[in-house]
């Protein structure tokens, strides 16, 4: 049986991407990419063969392609960096597409689209579950700047080792061998050695490849935010040909994106995590053209009167006709005075793979009555010795869905505490119990060293700094039930109501968790990322029948 990552090519799919990219033949064995190359080629053997080595372990190889077959992965779709060697050997002949030569190809034609996206992504969850290696990063597993980094490379699906320094005999020798010592960690080594102390997230996107550099022009469509609304409205705006951007400050998900589990999303009846959905949605919008950057976080906004100018945190400006604001929620601190302390060592907002193996037999905690934090209980039930969800409240199921609280309920090593809260972290580096209150007074404490909190969403609303109208809470309002006095003064309003999706000032459109009124799940974000679309086209109708009026 054929190996899925490793297809072969038809003689009529060849046939067709020939048309898009150049032929070229080796005498001798040749390198046609090199690991840590960015906007690295793909390649399809018409003869010979393509072996794919690992320069960090040896030159090891890790497969050989023959003919028919074809190199590369989900990352040649965007401006990652090519994980390893790629050696054509003597006496092949390759056919080679660039990366946007590719992308049009699979626009063009869905069966090679499926095709390579399928063996893409495999490979893609291979290398990160299967292998050892990419960029390197040397930390403390105590430490909250080292838990930054690693969180922000689970989960773009950076592809790294992490050295624990406190546990790690290789980790040290490594450090002596730099001339380094701990009050330089987290290291980050690069493909070329390159040694990045303390490094930001900034750097660690661009030495990997998902941070873009944007052309100095008017894009049709700015989105903001890649959580499920933010995808959704990518996908729909690159597949129906508009020229569109998309920035996100920290990984594509959004709130779903923490979710271990979702299994009421349409078409997924054994569920499917929430990091897994956003991934296939983000290479699905690369694949029609979409350019996504990360970590962009918008900082303020300007409304020049025919297009809008934003300014992220990294000094950069992205300027576009219509903008969608899906910015989404985050989760509020626990009230607590030295929470900051414990955050990244014993406090988390989300529970992911890489938290489940520090889990392992603890106690932990989940604070939250919503279906994330039902999500995360059960997730990390699997793992740990004991979870204690943590409720406010006296009834379980008012916010979190029924399903999840049956299983919570017959799972044996999961304890509900209702009326209950966290009043007192304890630990020196790391969390090592806590106290908890009931309504009546009555405290407790519980050897909990890793607490998950899933509590009240504040909308992302900063970077605006009132242009548009929102509620008292910070949501951004949309509608025609938007007061007279509050739109913008221009001609179009003057024409209409704005659109369900759009806010106060005409092309400025919010969708998903930042909107007010919105529904707080994964499906509806969806819908109303995708249905915006439509009002941005009626949008750009309007902004370009007026433009051709004034010439």
């Amino acid at each position: 049986m054929t190996d899925p990552r490793f297809p072969e090519l038809t003689q009529r799919q060849i046939t067709i991407l020939k048309e898009h990219g150049t032929i070229e033949s080796f005498d001798t064995d040749t390198r046609v990419f090199t690991l840590g190359d960015l906007q690295y080629d793909f390649f399809v053997v018409l003869e010979g063969a393509i072996a794919i080595e690992d320069p960090t372990n040896e030159n090891a190889l890790i497969v050989e392609h023959q003919k028919n077959e074809f190199s590369g992965d989900s990352g040649m779709l965007s401006n990652r960096s090519a994980q390893f060697h790629a050696i054509a050997k003597g006496g092949t002949t390759l056919l080679r597409l660039t990366p946007l030569e590719l992308r049009r190809a699979i626009a063009k034609h869905s069966d090679i689209s499926d095709l390579l996206l399928n063996a893409f992504l495999l490979r893609q969850q291979t290398v990160l579950s299967e292998f050892t290696g990419g960029l390197k990063l040397v930390g403390s597993g105590n430490s909250k700047e080292t838990y930054a980094i690693r969180d922000f490379m689970d989960k773009n699906h950076i592809w790294y080792n992490f050295m624990d320094v406190d546990s790690s005999v290789e980790a040290k020798d490594l450090l002596l061998s730099f001339n380094l010592d701990e009050a330089d960690l987290p290291i980050l080594i690069t493909s070329d050695t390159k040694i990045c102390k303390n490094p930001s997230l900034d750097s660690v996107a661009r030495n990997s490849g998902v941070l873009m550099e944007f052309e100095d022009k008017v894009f049709d469509l700015l989105v903001i935010g890649a959580g499920p609304a933010g995808l959704a409205a990518s996908v729909y705006a690159a597949s129906e040909g508009l020229d569109v951007v998309t920035i996100d400050s920290n990984a594509p998900g959004g709130q779903a994106g923490k979710s271990s589990k979702i299994e009421n999303y349409l078409g997924f009846p054994t569920g499917i995590s929430g990091s897994e959905l956003a991934n296939r949605a983000y290479v699905q919008a690369q694949k029609f053209g979409c350019n996504i950057s990360i970590p962009h976080r918008a900082k303020s906004i300007e409304h020049t009167g025919d297009h809008f100018v934003l300014c992220a945190t990294n000094g950069k400006e992205i300027k576009t006709k219509a903008l969608i604001a899906a910015t989404g929620a985050r989760y509020s601190r626990l009230p607590l005075e030295d929470i900051e302390r414990y955050e990244g060592s014993g406090v988390y907002y989300s529970a992911t793979g890489m938290n489940a193996s520090s889990c392992k037999d603890e106690i932990v905690g989940v604070v939250g009555g919503g279906n994330s934090a039902g999500q995360a209980a059960l997730f990390l039930a699997d793992h740990a010795q004991e979870v204690h969800v943590i409720l406010r409240g006296g009834d379980l199921g008012s916010k979190m869905s029924n399903y999840l609280v049956q299983r919570i309920e017959a799972a044996p090593n999961v304890f509900v505490h209702l009326f209950t809260q966290v009043t007192q972290l304890n630990g020196t580096h790391h969390l090592e119990s806590l106290i908890l209150e009931t309504k009546d007074g009555e405290q407790t404490e519980k050897a909990i060293t890793n607490l998950f909190t899933f509590i009240g969403a504040r909308p992302s609303t900063d970077w605006l700094k009132g242009l548009v109208t929102t509620d008292e809470k910070g949501f951004i309002c949309t509608g025609p039930g938007i007061e007279e006095k509050a739109l913008f003064k221009c001609d179009i309003f003057r024409k209409r109501k704005p659109q369900s999706l759009e806010t106060s000032i005409p092309g400025f459109f919010a969708v998903g968790d930042v909107r007010k009124g919105s529904v707080k799940r994964v499906a509806s974000a969806v819908g109303e990322g995708s249905m915006a679309i439509s009002q941005v086209h009626q949008f750009l109708g309007e902004l370009n029948a007026r433009k051709t009026m004034e010439v």
